[in-house]
This record gives structure tokens, C-alpha cells and sequence, in this order.
């Protein structure tokens, strides 16, 4: 028998698959809210049983806050690991969905029929590709694609708090040669893509302190010092005119694009300023020296999340405040390590306060690293190509401005790399109300699955 049949297979028992994502979507997994917990360890049971239908080895793992989905199974020279998260997020504001977000339903819209719920396609349906996958090449085949480990998690949409304890009590167990990801999405809706390096995160939030109290600015303005100015020439002051970011020793770790990858993004035609006016904007920032693509997936950052001080009320009160407040956050890329990011930007911004003036510090020093895979590894190239059968046009290797920092704890901390592989589209509503996945993309990533575990496992 045939990938043909697993492929036949897949299209033939389409509705089942869909009604069995209808059935795990109806459990309100919500894992930021105490209230929802029986809920989320039912979607963890559900998950086990599901995987034990289908011959693996599965557990609901306890953890302090919500369960770990653990199922071992199948045979195989290389051991693969495939990751996904059964918890969404809340649904507020919950008036803006058209429909009940715990009540999936199928829809017909004018870009095709889509599958409308909470968690449709963060996570839910995205991971159900790979199962749904498994399910058809072992109804065939009689076997599982290989031998596989299957970890779901349940605390991915609250900051994954048990994760890495989980991954280091668990590192034998779970340690593979290869992780599969499925919580990213196709490059501009329609082309397959594998997502090979993700930006990194590094924040600090501080306060400047100046005087020990607000002062009348008639009776102290020019003389004394005001907190909201040396902020404002501070964070001014963390860019160049080029757009390169003025902090010691912040570029030391980034390494330069492999050719070859360069040149893979210049032949995706990113269109700058439809990218940008989509959001009413026209002229990008950032490095000038550098494409586009390259400023959103390849090269650090240091953005402004917040500043504020002094009265911000209606109408005027003319004070100089003793307190000036702000955030900021660096997105990192390469070997670039969070806390020596955030010790340089600690040692840089301190040398520039007034000695008459001080700085507190409001959190640790703590972030996550960049990831970036060893795409040398032939099972990317083999992904790349059944992507490309699948879809009918050539898939790409990509980078993700944002961060995913599973791939980067299966890096740091189980030794393996990760390949991020995605059906989601950017319409997709994840987070937002009225969510939904399309129904092409459900049934393309179980077919993409299938093909892509014929040639890895």
C-alpha cells in the first residue's frame, strides 16, 4: 500500500475528522482563568483518548497548574517528537462574536467554507492535522508512520508556567531527534511555509525618579530637572538616524543571513507597502540598510512599548512630575543572549542619567533566546518538497518576526531542533472574536502531514 491510500484515505473521512474537531472544540479550555480548569483537564482526557484509539502509549500528565499530554507510539529509526497546545485563549469581549464561541459551526464565506470557533486554529485545529494524519496512515497501514511522541500542552495561552519544569523532569522521556510545531500559518495565505528562525525576547520596565515630589513648574521649571525630559532623550537617544540601536555590544552576537536564504526571500516579493498600509502606514523604519523581510524576521530590535508620567488628565496641571515610567523590549535574533541584552541596556541607560536623578529597575533580568533551526537536517528539505506536492507551488523556508518559546525550550533544553510547519492564515481571528479556520487549510494539513511523515519517519 501507498501514500496514494493514506491520501485517499484522508479525503474519504474528511467529515469524521471534522466532526471530531467540532466535538474537542466544544471544551472551553481555557487556560488563564481558574474557573475553566475541570474544563481544560477535560480537553487533556479527551486528547489521551483519542490518542490511545489510535495505538499510542497516552497519558494526562499532572503538572501545578494544567495537564501534559504525553503519548508514545509507533516504530522507527528517527524519533519524532510533534508538539501542539490544547488550551485557548478567554473570549472576551464576548458580544463581538456572531456566534457562540463554544458552539463550533462550519460557515460558507465569500474566501470559502471556514470552521468558526474558539481555538479553530490556535490550537486545536492546527494539531488535530497531525493526529487526523496519523489516524489515516494507521487505518491503512496498520502501523503508525514511525516511531512518535506526541506533547500537548495545556498552559500555552498563560505563559506556559509548568512547561519547563515539565521538559527538564521529562528531558529522557521526551527527547527526540526532531520536534514538529504546528501553530504558525502559510506565508501570505496561500503558500506552505516552514517557519526556520523566531525572534527572541528580552523586556524591562524602570522608572526614572528626580525630585522627591511633584514641583510647581512656575516655581521650579528651567531649574530643575524633569524626569519626562531625561526619559525622552533617553529612549531617543537608543536609535542612530540609520535605525541601528545605540546599545553597546548589541550586535555582537547577531550573525548575517546565509546566502541562500537571502536570496529564497527576495524571491517571495514581500510587498512592503501593502504590508504596511494595511495598517495605515507607508514608509518603513528600521535598518536601512536592510530588506524589509530582513528587518522582520532576521535582525534585533529595541521598540517603545509604553512611556508616561506627570498629569494626564483633562486640561492642564502644571507640574514637573518626580517619576517618569516606560517599557521597552528587544526582539532578538541569532546567538543574541536576553540577559546580557538587558545588562547592556541596564549599564547604557544608567551612564546616562543625571547624577542628581536615578533609575529602578521593575523586573528580573529574564527573556527568551532566538531559535534558529539546522535546516542543513535532509528532513527539511524533505518537508520542504512534500509541502510542495501538496499544495501545488513551491514552499518556502521563513522567518517569524514574533516568538514561539516552545522551539526555543526544545533547543535550550532537550537539545533538538524544531520544524515549524503551519496551516493558519492571517484572517484567521486567533485571539479575537469570531476565530476561524478554513476547512481547506484542516484538510491540506492532514494530507500535508501525511505526506511530509512519509518521507521523515
Amino acid at each position: 500500500m501507498t501514500l496514494d491510500a493514506v491520501l485517499a484515505r484522508i479525503d474519504e473521512t474528511l467529515p469524521e475528522a471534522l466532526d471530531r474537531l467540532i466535538d474537542l472544540l466544544r471544551i472551553p479550555s481555557i487556560s488563564t482563568d481558574a474557573a475553566y480548569a475541570a474544563d481544560c483537564a477535560r480537553a487533556a482526557d479527551w486528547l489521551v483518548k483519542d490518542l490511545q484509539s489510535l495505538g499510542f502509549d497516552a497519558r494526562a500528565a499532572p503538572t501545578p497548574g494544567h495537564p501534559m499530554v504525553v503519548g508514545h507510539g509507533g516504530t522507527g529509526k528517527r524519533h519524532i517528537l510533534f508538539y501542539g497546545h490544547y488550551d485557548v485563549q478567554p473570549v472576551d469581549p464576548l458580544e463581538l462574536w456572531d456566534h457562540p464561541p463554544f458552539d463550533p459551526e462550519v460557515q460558507d464565506t465569500p474566501k470559502g467554507r471556514v470552521i468558526r470557533a474558539r481555538g479553530a486554529s490556535d490550537d486545536k485545529g492546527q494539531l488535530m492535522t497531525f493526529l487526523e494524519a496519523c489516524r489515516a496512515w494507521k487505518h491503512v497501514h496498520g502501523q503508525l508512520p514511525g516511531k512518535l511522541t506526541i506533547f500537548l500542552e495545556g498552559e500555552e495561552e498563560s505563559s506556559s508556567p509548568s512547561l519547563i519544569p515539565f521538559l527538564h523532569e521529562n528531558r529522557e522521556e521526551l527527547t527526540a531527534s526532531l520536534a514538529l510545531i504546528c501553530d504558525t500559518g502559510l506565508y501570505e495565505d496561500r503558500v506552505p511555509a516552514i517557519s526556520t528562525q523566531l525572534r527572541g525576547l528580552a523586556k524591562s520596565e524602570f522608572t526614572i525618579h528626580a525630585a522627591s515630589r511633584d514641583l510647581h513648574s512656575g516655581a521650579y521649571g528651567g531649574l530643575a530637572r524633569n524626569p519626562l525630559h531625561v526619559m525622552a532623550q533617553l529612549l531617543a537617544d537608543l536609535h542612530d538616524a540609520e535605525g541601528r540601536v545605540m546599545v553597546p555590544g548589541f550586535y555582537d552576537d547577531v550573525d548575517e543571513l546565509p546566502d541562500t536564504l537571502r536570496q529564497q526571500w527576495q524571491g517571495l516579493a514581500f510587498n512592503h507597502t501593502t504590508y504596511l498600509g494595511d495598517v495605515g502606514l507607508s514608509i518603513p523604519a528600521g535598518e536601512v540598510d536592510r530588506t524589509p523581510l530582513e528587518v522582520l524576521w532576521s535582525r534585533p530590535t529595541a521598540e517603545v512599548n509604553g512611556m508616561w508620567g506627570g498629569y494626564t488628565g483633562a486640561g492642564f496641571k502644571t507640574v514637573l512630575p518626580a517619576e517618569a515610567h516606560a517599557k521597552v523590549s528587544f526582539r532578538l535574533v541569532s546567538r543574541q543572549d536576553p540577559a546580557k541584552v538587558l545588562n547592556a541596556f541596564r549599564a547604557w541607560a544608567e551612564a546616562r542619567i543625571p547624577a542628581d536623578c536615578r533609575i529602578v529597575w521593575h523586573d528580573g533580568i529574564a527573556g527568551s533566546p532566538a531559535s534558529v533551526m539546522t535546516i542543513s537536517d535532509p528532513a527539511f528539505d524533505a518537508a520542504r518538497a512534500a509541502l510542495t506536492e501538496e499544495w501545488g507551488r513551491p514552499a518556502v523556508f521563513v522567518g517569524e518576526g514574533g516568538s514561539i518559546p516552545i522551539a526555543g525550550y526544545f533547543k535550550t533544553v532537550l537539545g533538538m531542533d524544531a520544524m515549524l510547519v503551519g496551516f493558519a492564515k492571517d484572517d484567521d481571528q486567533i485571539h479575537s472574536p469570531n476565530e476561524k479556520y478554513d476547512l481547506s487549510s484542516f484538510h491540506h494539513g492532514i494530507r500535508s502531514w501525511a505526506r511530509i511523515l512519509a518521507r521523515i519517519a
